[in-house]
Order: C-alpha cells, then sequence, then structure tokens
C-alpha cells in the first residue's frame, strides 16, 4: 500500500505516472468492466477493513445492482486510535487512490465519487484536492478519461 509513499513527489503527476500510476486505469478502460471484476477476483484483492472482504464481490454487486445511480466512496477516516495508513497514503501517494477509485467506477458503473477524509488531516485534504485538480487537467479524471467515452469525476468531503 505504501510502496510509493517516500519515492514520490505526490505534488507531482508526472512523477507518478513515471513510476507506473494511472498504467492500470488505461489498462482497465480496454477492457470490458466484467474483465476488471474478474481481474480484480484472480489478483485476489481484499479490502483493508478486518473482516478481509473480497473486493470483486463488491464490485460485483454493484455492477449488478438495479439501481441507476453508483458512487465510488473512498473512506479515509480512520476512527481507530494511533490509525495512520490512509492519512499517510493519501498525503505520500494520493494519485494511486484516485486511480484506484477509477478503476472501480468503470468496473461498477459509476460516474461520480467521494473521498471522505476526516478535517483534521488538513494536508491529506491538499494533497488530494490537488491530485484530483492534476488529473483532471491531464485527462485522467473527469470528462472522456483518455478519450475512452468514460466519465469520473470526484470530490472530497
Amino acid at each position: 500500500m505504501l510502496r510509493n509513499c517516500g519515492t514520490i513527489d505526490p505534488d507531482d503527476i508526472d512523477c507518478a505516472i513515471r513510476m507506473g500510476v494511472y498504467g492500470g486505469l488505461a489498462r482497465a478502460l480496454q477492457m470490458d468492466p466484467e474483465e476488471v471484476i474478474e481481474e480484480i477476483s484472480r489478483a485476489k484483492l481484499k479490502g483493508l477493513g478486518g473482516a478481509g472482504y473480497e473486493t470483486w464481490r463488491k464490485w460485483q454487486a454493484c455492477r449488478q445492482s438495479s439501481d441507476p445511480e453508483r458512487i465510488v466512496i473512498c473512506n479515509a477516516d480512520e476512527g481507530d486510535p494511533g490509525a495512520f495508513m490512509d492519512r499517510s497514503l493519501l498525503e505520500g501517494d494520493p494519485h494511486s487512490v484516485l486511480e484506484g477509485m477509477a478503476i472501480c467506477a468503470w468496473a461498477v458503473g459509476a460516474s461520480r465519487g467521494t473521498v471522505y477524509v476526516r478535517a483534521e488531516y488538513p494536508l491529506a485534504v491538499g494533497k488530494v484536492r490537488g491530485a484530483i485538480a492534476k488529473a483532471e487537467e491531464a485527462g485522467l479524471l473527469g470528462e472522456n478519461i483518455l478519450a475512452s467515452g468514460f466519465s469520473f469525476h470526484l470530490e472530497v468531503f
């Protein structure tokens, strides 16, 4: 999770791209959403919660939902005392978080998302807002991402 933290400049999207961030998004956008979910299943990706729930199951349930509105949420609240993993990731590698959210959005059929961050983490809030703006400028978030026809808009709460 923290592989890029301390290695990349979180304020420099070009540095993130050189480190491979957004490469997975480019690849995912060339696949069908169901293929992306299958790949997540093969990778055995699990959530960071204590239950270790399989990510693909959540994505598949969302994709199959009859509700037409789908929203991707990154919960970086960190309610556990002494927990700083989310904060460290958002401050040190925000583009990887945004890429993951965009891949999820493509797979589940969402067009918008929210990054929920504690107000007590002003540096993390600033890094994520800055990363969103730079990703939008680069065509990696927002309208017609990478000329794919897919649009995904993010906000910070």
